[in-house]
């Protein structure tokens, strides 16, 4: 994916194919700590540890007649090329958190692309979910 708020959609995507309900967005900008945090929490059906355990693996898919799931892999590549990296907790009726984080001045790190037209896009194709997104910038 080409930026960051192609990634979003496929996250927020997951999460409501998973009947989340809620759904909250936070991109935080660490200037002073050289540190970009994008996290997706949810109230979905969550994950079993079997599904927690093979969900970065590009040849696993819970899509039915799907064989490939490429969204998470290619998240946590993303983070990996900038010397972050990506972590999820999530348990079967609990909901998932995806947290990824990036190097700031890393040369690999992904524009941010049009977040703003991607929650715009998801609130009016999903008014039934509670969408919440939050970006804090802190400078020192």
């Amino acid at each position: 994916m080409e930026d960051l708020s192609l990634h979003i959609l496929d996250v927020v995507e997951n999460s409501i194919r998973a009947r989340a309900g809620h759904v909250t967005v936070r991109l935080t900008e660490n200037r002073g700590a050289d540190l970009l945090t994008l996290e997706i929490d949810d109230d979905g059906e969550g994950m079993d540890e079997d599904t927690k355990a093979r969900c970065l693996d590009p040849f696993f898919s819970t899509k039915s007649g799907k064989e490939v799931g490429l969204g998470l892999p290619f998240l946590a590549q993303s983070a990996e090329e900038t010397g972050g990296g990506l972590s999820i907790e999530s348990a079967k009726g609990r909901g998932t958190k995806v947290t990824v984080t990036y190097n700031l001045s890393h040369i690999d790190l992904r524009p941010f692309g049009d977040i703003a037209g991607t929650v715009r896009c998801l609130k009016a194709t999903h008014p039934e979910v509670h969408l919440r997104y939050a970006y804090v910038k802190i400078e020192r």
